[in-house]
């Protein structure tokens, strides 16, 4: 009866282990070997007979343990721990690692990669600020936010509008027990607008509820829902919240193997699953509809680089000759292609205030781009533009790199203590000393400009393919002094958008009056007010040849 008791508990302790670890069962994962272990060791307890001395009190084991268990926990034993060491220590494969981000192609310009961008398209929403408000929504429907809470954001394109999305999770077991048709909706923040913030609960005329989530119970949390689905033999990661461009809720699963050992999480594929219904579909990379962002776990690629820039001459490198390392972290930023990618910046082991280049990786195929050029690495970028406004005690937000009129260069928020962004800052990523502040977006991309000249880098009038250039009359012009710089708008005939620059630009400017003829070159936008590149008053050099 005894052991008939033992047996019982052991596959009932067991199965709950498995029930909730969900270890994957496969050569390369420790977890069910653990468990194994686990249990066997307990087996082995049960086994041994023990009886006390009356005349000592001590225990004595009566009966030996059982011989098949102690073998089987020695191989567990081994695999748990000595397999691992043999095939996975760094010191042992250092190439493998160094090599599984793949190949690394070599870029020429990082503007070749990132697209200009209309001021109006330009991130200005972060994750933190994405999640204050999305509270904020939360907050206004008192009904709803007592009974959920905001899962994490993730950001992607949406018919081809910058979105953060995050979906509404049960706030506890008992918000769940009560709700197990699921939460009703999700939150969408505009990555570009901080006033577009919307709470979407239905799509069409169906009403959204998200069953299947991380934290909920039972067969309702996606991680097991899709484990004990076919899904028991191969590694799951980065469940991630997406919508469709019809606004239909999903979690892109990743899966992974192992490629060296025990470790070298490479991914393999997705697994897309529907939030309402739990349908899922497995795609190979290749073939994962294009309305899916990212595949690539970051923490994977964050890895893979470390490990590509810290074994670039093996493991035994003491004296660090090229080792690199990423700077902050990985941003998602999106390409001229219009595909997303992984960016960092790369520094050299033990310098870390200047960038030696800067990586791209596809986060869908991890097609991986180094462009080979220094510049500021993100965290100097911010602490140059928190210096430009240290009188107010402003937080920058983590730099986003953006291509403005070719020039490679960091847009970041300036925000209060409270997460609300109160001015806007761009700095160029070769030289962090160049620093543009404002109120506003365009005023932050005037000052910007006015620096970059400033400092002798001179705009190149040539150096975008929509450049265009105008012989035409002043129509109107007047000057405003922001920040201490005075910037001059005008207009001139036949063009319906008012133009903007300052004394930098050209010294002609400030004496400029209605009536004069002038050339000037620009940017072709879709900017209502247009910043020029150059400024030639033809008035002002006639009257100096008569003179």
């Amino acid at each position: 009866m005894k052991k008939i008791f033992s047996i019982a508990f052991l596959f009932l302790f067991g199965f709950l282990l498995f029930y909730i670890n969900l270890p994957v069962l496969q050569y390369g994962f420790t977890g069910f070997a653990v468990i194994f272990l686990l249990l066997v060791i307990l087996g082995i307890l049960f086994s041994i007979g023990l009886s006390v001395s009356q005349q000592t009190n001590q225990v004595k084991i009566i009966s030996k343990p059982n011989k098949f268990l102690s073998i089987l926990a020695g191989i567990l034993l081994v695999y748990c721990i000595v397999l691992p060491i043999v095939t996975s220590l760094k010191m042992f494969r250092s190439e493998s690692y160094q090599e599984l981000i793949g190949e690394v192609k070599n870029g020429q310009k990082i503007t070749n990669h990132i697209a200009p961008i209309s001021i109006d398209k330009i991130r200005v929403v972060d994750e933190e600020l994405a999640h204050l408000l999305g509270e904020k929504v939360l907050g206004s429907q008192p009904a709803l936010g007592s009974q959920v809470e905001l899962g994490d954001f993730c950001i992607q394109k949406v018919n081809n509008n910058l979105y953060w999305v995050a979906p509404l999770l049960h706030s506890g077991f008992f918000k769940w027990f009560n709700n197990q048709e699921g939460t009703a909706g999700y939150v969408m923040v505009s990555a570009t607008n901080e006033r577009d913030v919307k709470l979407v609960q239905q799509v069409g005329a169906a009403a959204i509820k998200i069953k299947y989530q991380p934290g909920a119970y039972f067969q309702s949390d996606i991680h097991r829902h899709v484990y004990f689905n076919g899904n028991a033999t191969i590694g799951l990661a980065d469940f991630s919240f997406e919508i469709d461009d019809a606004g239909k809720p999903f979690w892109i699963v990743t899966k992974y193997a192992k490629k060296i050992g025990f470790a070298g999480k490479e991914a393999i594929g997705i697994i897309v699953v529907d939030a309402q219904s739990g349908a899922m579909n497995e795609y190979a990379i290749a073939a994962t509809p294009k309305w899916v962002d990212r595949i690539q776990p970051l923490e994977f690629i964050e890895d893979q680089l470390n490990d590509w820039g810290e074994y670039v001459h093996g493991y035994w490198n003491f004296s660090n000759a090229d080792k690199l390392q990423i700077t902050e972290g990985l941003t998602l930023v999106y390409g001229k292609d219009d595909k997303s990618y992984w960016y960092t910046g790369l520094t050299s082991v033990g310098k870390d205030e200047s960038a030696v280049g800067f990586v791209l990786v596809d986060t869908r195929t991890k097609e991986t781009t180094f462009y080979k050029q220094g510049g500021a690495t993100e965290f100097a970028a911010q602490s140059s533009a928190q210096g430009k406004v240290q009188e107010k005690g402003y937080k920058a937000s983590l730099p986003i790199p953006y291509n403005i009129n070719n020039i490679p260069t960091y847009v970041m928020t300036l925000k209060d203590d409270g997460g609300l962004v109160k001015m806007f800052a761009m700095v160029a990523i070769s030289d962090y000393t160049i620093v543009g502040v404002g109120n506003t977006m365009r005023e932050t991309l005037t000052s910007f400009k006015n620096v970059y000249n400033m400092s002798d880098n001179k705009i190149n009038p040539n150096s975008v393919s929509n450049k265009k250039s105008l012989n035409s009359i002043v129509t109107r012009i007047q000057n405003d002094v922001k920040n201490g710089n005075s910037f001059y708008y005008f207009k001139v005939k036949d063009y319906p958008n008012i133009f903007v620059g300052s004394s930098q630009i050209s010294n002609q400017l400030p004496v400029t009056i209605v009536g004069d003829s002038v050339t000037i070159s620009f940017d072709v936008d879709l900017e209502e007010v247009i910043d020029v590149s150059s400024f030639e008053n033809i008035n002002l050099k006639t009257s100096t040849k008569m003179k």
